[in-house]
C-alpha cells in the first residue's frame, strides 16, 4: 500500500516536471528510501546504499545491497513508473567475489573492522570455525557476514575461502567445540610438543580421530593437529547433552569473570558488554544478535515497571538513554541478572565483573541503575532473532 501510494505521487512528481531530472531524482531516492525502510532498516545486518544522478540528461542508478528482494522491489517500481535508466547497482555477492562466496575463519579470533583497513574500527569478532558468507572484496580486504547476520570486513588472512560444495562439506563434518577459556592445538601428542596455533572457548575444528587423551582435528586450511580431550568435546555431543538453563547462564557467565573489556570483542580475548552475553548465550546453544541495541529487539520484555521485582536469573538487563521528543531511544549497555537475594547482574565494562542494584551492597553500580531501561528474556522464549542451535540451522 505504501509503494502504491508513492507511485502516485512520484508519477505526478514526473508528469509536472517533464525533462527536469533534478525532481525525478529527488522522487526516485523517495522510492530507494521507502525500499531501505523495509528491507534494510539496520546496516549492520543489510546493505542497501543506492544512489541516483543525472549524467547527459540520462537517469543512473548506482549502489550496492545484498538483498535480492529489495533489489527487485526497486527494479518493479521503476518499471511500474515508466522511467528510463542505465542499472549501475552491484547485487551482492556478484563476479567481485567469484565462486568463493563463502568462507570458515582460519584463526582462534578473527577480528572483524567497520571498513576495509587495518585501522578500521573493530566492530565485532569471529572464532575458529565460524562459517561466513562472502558478500565483497576490497584490495586485502572481504566483506563478510557472521550467523548472527552482521556484516563488516575481516582481512583475508583470518579465512578459509570456499566455494558451496567445499561450504557444505566443512558444515556437514564432524567437528570438536573447544571448552576451556584459552588452550592450544599441539603439532603432536608429545608432551613438549610445538604449537600448531591457540584456540579459545567456542571454537571449531573438525574431527578425525581419538584416543584416550587426544582429538585428531584439522582447520578449514587443512592443517592438522591434536587437542586434549580435556579441554574440548565432540560438538554434536556437546550440542546433545547441553542443557540451556538458567543456571548454567550463570555458570558460563562467571567463567568469563575479570576478562578485559575490549570495544568489538566477542571472545576470551578480550570482550565488550554485548560480545560478553553474546559468548554466554551461545556456551548455552543460542546465537544471539550482536550488539545491545539489536539483542533489545529480540525476547521477551519483563520488568515493565524497572523495579527489578519479576527479573529471572539468566534475563539481560539494558542501559542507556529514554527517548525524548526530539531525539530516539540510545541502548549503549548490556548486562546479565544473577537473581539474587542482592540484586547482582554481571556485566563488562571496564573488565567482567559483579554489581548490584542494591544501595546497601558494596558493590552498588548506582551509574546504571539511574540510566536502566528494562529486560529481556531470552531463554525459553521462541524468537527469530535467538537461534537455537540445537534445532536444524543453516547459514
Amino acid at each position: 500500500m505504501k509503494f502504491q501510494k508513492l507511485a502516485i505521487i512520484f508519477s505526478l512528481l514526473i508528469y509536472i516536471s517533464c525533462s527536469n531530472n533534478g525532481i525525478l531524482i529527488t522522487g526516485l531516492e523517495g522510492v530507494s528510501k521507502s525500499i531501505k525502510e523495509q528491507y534494510a532498516p539496520d546496516k549492520r545486518v543489510a546493505i542497501f546504499d543506492i544512489n541516483f544522478d543525472n549524467s547527459d540528461d540520462k537517469i543512473i542508478a548506482t549502489g550496492i545491497t545484498n538483498s535480492k528482494e529489495a533489489y527487485q522491489k526497486l527494479v518493479d517500481s521503476l518499471q511500474s513508473l515508466d522511467v528510463s535508466y542505465i542499472n549501475n547497482i552491484r547485487v551482492l555477492p556478484d563476479t567481485v567475489v567469484g565462486n568463493k562466496m563463502f568462507a570458515v575463519a582460519r584463526n582462534s579470533v578473527i577480528n572483524i573492522r567497520s571498513a576495509p583497513k587495518h585501522s578500521a574500527e573493530l566492530g565485532t569478532q569471529g572464532l575458529l570455525g565460524m562459517s561466513l558468507k562472502i558478500l565483497d572484496k576490497a584490495g586485502d580486504f572481504y566483506r563478510i557476514q557472521t550467523p548472527d547476520n552482521y556484516i563488516s570486513w575481516v582481512d583475508k588472512g583470518g579465512i578459509q575461502k570456499m566455494n558451496k560444495g567445499e561450504f557444505d562439506t566443512w558444515n556437514a563434518s564432524k567437528k570438536i567445540i573447544f571448552t576451556k577459556n584459552f588452550g592450544y592445538v599441539y603439532n603432536s601428542k608429545q608432551q613438549n610438543s610445538t604449537i600448531v596455533s591457540d584456540i579459545t572457548l567456542g571454537g571449531l575444528l573438525k574431527y578425525l580421530s581419538e584416543d584416550a587423551s587426544f582429538y585428531e582435528v584439522k582447520y578449514p586450511d587443512n592443517r592438522t593437529g591434536f587437542v586434549k580431550k580435556s579441554e574440548a568435546v565432540v560438538y554434536e555431543n556437546w550440542l546433545k547433552n547441553l542443557q540451556p538453563s538458567k543456571e548454567n547462564v550463570e555458570k558460563v557467565a562467571k567463567k568469563l569473570e575479570g576478562f578485559p573489556y575490549l570495544w568489538g570483542g566477542t571472545s576470551s580475548k578480550g570482550i565488550d558488554c554485548s560480545g560478553f552475553t553474546k559468548m554466554v548465550y551461545l556456551m548455552n546453544g543460542f546465537v544471539i544478535p550482536r550488539d545491545a541495541s539489536q539483542q533489545i529487539n529480540a525476547g521477551k520484555q519483563v520488568d515493565e515497571k524497572l523495579n527489578f521485582e519479576n527479573l529471572e536469573k539468566g534475563d539481560l538487563l539494558f542501559f542507556g538513554t529514554e527517548a525524548t521528543e526530539t531525539k530516539k531511544r540510545r541502548v549503549v549497555h548490556v548486562g546479565i541478572w544473577l537473581g539474587n537475594n542482592k540484586q547482582e547482574f554481571i556485566h563488562a565494562s571496564g573488565n567482567v565483573h559483579i554489581s548490584s542494584m542494591d544501595s546497601l551492597q558494596p558493590h552498588f553500580d548506582a551509574f546504571n541503575k539511574n540510566r536502566y531501561l528494562g529486560s529481556k528474556r531470552y531463554l525459553g522464549i521462541k524468537d527469530k532473532e535467538i537461534i537455537n542451535l540445537k534445532e536444524e540451522f543453516k547459514f
